[in-house]
């Protein structure tokens, strides 16, 4: 009994003496954490996918504190959440709700299987990393996509998917938050975070080739040349060329398209532009009333069309008795028109 005893009395004073100096060294070394930290965490979405430029929502939300602490929370932004989001964690904070442009991700490459064609065959570890290591992939072109789906698979919103026709990786506008992880994954970096401009529409090149013209228009059909026609046509200074390779500020761009028709390769694209129809073209205008050519040919050919063939004269000296074996019939139209000359002779 006595050794039960001394047992229970030793265990016990051990951890009396261990919790005493658990107290002093939470006391000790104790980090206070705004409360606030937690408050805007709920906030967030909980994506964790990094967009923002913060380790996850919880590092998101402790810079959101201290930008509010320091009076401006200019740059920060959840692309998760959106302005709505960020609405709502400014008025918890007692701030104005930073204001950012949404933006999307632009795949900057038109190297499709028919723009650019296979020149070998790889064979290796099927991921555009791997691939890129090796060399210039499958393709003349080593600035191109390279069409393993990295980014596919680095994308946590299925947002972008790759197409079989084209090879290409093809963006979800209505998935796509902007959180910039296919941006990440892709090793040759074609893939980038633009505004999405207004009504969805945004001009940008297509092509990250910084070969020269030569070289860039023999890999791929569709590549950008550096030509600089489209610097020259830009009234506002959007557009700059660089290492052989146009570039778009989708900040000065107006988007008056005049790169887009200026461009002798089709590498500028415009996307969310509404399409003309054929229909809807105006005909040419007419002169003091006169229709144009085309449009009276147009409307005389049916009326030719459906104008009756005049009755055929009726032939001289048809005799009018009746002939045996032939069957009169009133009003009756020759099928053969004889024609009788005069004996001269």
């Amino acid at each position: 009994m006595e050794f039960i005893l001394t047992a229970v009395l030793v265990l016990g004073g051990i951890g009396l003496l261990a919790a005493i100096i658990l107290y002093v060294c939470s006391k000790k070394f104790a980090v206070y954490e705004d409360p606030r930290i937690a408050q805007v965490s709920e906030l967030l979405p909980g994506a964790n996918c990094g967009g923002c430029g913060f380790p996850g929502c919880s590092g998101m939300a402790d810079a959101l504190v201290k930008g509010a602490d320091a009076g401006s929370l200019d740059g920060l932004m959840c692309p998760v959440g959106g302005a709505e989001c960020m609405g709502k964690i400014a008025d918890l904070l007692g701030m104005a709700a930073a204001g950012g442009e949404p933006k999307i991700a632009v795949v900057r490459c038109n190297g499709t299987c028919a723009n650019r064609p296979r020149i070998v065959e790889y064979s290796g570890l099927r991921t555009c990393a791997a691939m890129h290591t090796c060399g210039a992939g499958e393709t003349a072109c080593g600035f191109g996509c390279l069409g393993c789906g990295d980014c596919v698979a680095a994308c946590t919103f299925d947002a972008i998917h790759m197409n079989k026709a084209t090879g290409l990786p093809e963006v979800d506008e209505e998935k796509c938050v902007a959180c910039g992880a296919c941006a990440k994954a892709c090793p040759r970096h074609i893939i980038e975070l633009r505004n999405k401009g207004p009504k969805n529409r945004r001009v940008y090149v297509s092509c990250m080739s910084k070969d020269k013209g030569a070289v860039a228009k023999k890999a791929c059909a569709a590549a950008c040349i550096g030509c600089g026609k489209c610097e020259k046509v830009c009234k506002f200074g959007a557009i700059t060329v660089d290492s052989n390779v146009a570039y778009i500020d989708f900040q000065k761009c107006k988007l008056c398209k005049k790169c887009v028709m200026e461009c002798p390769t089709g590498a500028i694209h415009a996307v969310g532009f509404p399409e003309k129809a054929a229909s809807a073209a105006k005909p040419a205008a007419s002169v003091a009333g006169v229709k144009p050519a085309a449009q009276q040919q147009a409307t005389a050919q049916p009326a030719q069309a459906a104008k009756p063939a005049a009755p055929k004269a009726a032939i001289p000296n048809m005799p009018s008795y009746p002939v045996p074996g032939v069957k009169q019939v009133a009003n009756p139209r020759p099928l053969v028109v004889i024609k009788y000359k005069k004996n001269t002779k």
